[in-house]
């Protein structure tokens, strides 16, 4: 792991960028958020597919600086998103070395147990984790991803992914955004659709590019609507010792009503919330939806018999 390669993002110094070595050397950026001295379970939190940390910053500083139980806040970029190397190899671009990712940055961390945050893919990420390695899940947010994931939406994602056109600035980008996600976004405010572009376009050389290797889209190739993907019932079911909070956005069109019905009738104390006038995936920014997480997060403190 490497010194901060830039300088906090918030004024109160709370965040940090370190780097981790993936087990086949390459490097992968993490967010860094509070002390690893403080007592409450951290909480790790794995973005989207395409997306970066930038996802969870204001979720990150608002558990971070909570006045009652202040946590610290662990936050990754895989490889081949913002800030962590690309892949010379796209086929690296999987669950299994992603997972096996995840693993290193926990152990580079000194992350033994947490609550985890898992956005789409990330969600994907913490259930396959929960297999391979129960003891280290005290709970676990699945953000708008089931067992079942239903395939419209996936064709959905592959329409766009890495083909959205380069905007010339901000404006130009939320202008493109809003004419892709506004489907499942109808509420944005324009305030909203600048700061979805910020966290995904970036500045290179002076120009805005896409914050993520476009050659993930290689993931989509060769999949059929007609053809339904395996589903995940065994990586959820590894984590039925593990409290769960899932969250719903109304409008998703990748985790489905009747998927939520039957992953609620076999873990009968999970919580459930469903965002309205949102679809995949909720965005973790709202005053309703942070207080939600952090209690979550203490009830998992209090499970876990954590002070």
């Amino acid at each position: 792991m490497t010194a901060p390669a830039h300088p906090p993002s918030d004024a109160r110094g709370l965040a940090r960028s370190l780097f981790v070595r993936a087990p086949d050397g390459l490097r992968l950026h993490v967010r860094d958020y509070g002390s690893r001295l403080w007592s409450r379970l951290p909480v790790v939190c794995l973005p989207g597919l395409a997306r970066t940390t930038a996802d969870f910053e204001t979720l990150a500083v608002a558990l971070a600086t909570d006045a009652k139980t202040p946590r610290r806040v662990i936050a990754m970029d895989y490889r081949g998103r913002g800030l962590s190397d690309y892949d010379r190899d796209p086929e690296n671009y999987s669950l299994p070395v992603e997972l096996a990712d995840l693993i290193a940055v926990l152990t580079a961390c000194a992350v033994h147990r947490a609550v985890f945050v898992g956005t789409s893919r990330g969600g994907i990420l913490a259930m396959l984790l929960g297999a391979a390695q129960p003891t280290r899940i005290a709970g676990v947010v699945l953000n708008d991803i089931g067992p079942v994931i239903e395939l419209m939406g996936l064709m959905r994602i592959k329409s766009y992914l890495g083909k959205l056109p380069q905007p010339r600035d901000l404006a130009d980008g939320a202008a493109i955004l809003k004419r892709v996600f506004e489907g499942q976004f109808p509420k944005f405010s324009e305030d909203n659709w600048l700061a979805f572009a910020a966290r995904t376009w970036t500045d290179r050389g002076g120009a805005l590019t896409l914050d993520f290797d476009v050659r993930l889209a290689r993931l989509f190739d060769g999949m059929d609507a007609e053809r339904p993907l395996p589903s995940l019932w065994p990586q959820f079911d590894s984590l039925a010792r593990a409290p769960m909070l899932l969250l719903r956005g109304a409008l998703s069109d990748i985790l489905s009503p009747e998927t939520v019905a039957a992953m609620r009738a076999r873990r009968r104390k999970l919580e459930f919330v469903e965002v309205p006038d949102q679809g995949h995936a909720p965005i973790l920014d709202g005053p309703d939806l942070i207080q939600r997480i952090a209690a979550f997060a203490r009830a998992c403190d209090t499970a876990a018999g954590v002070d």
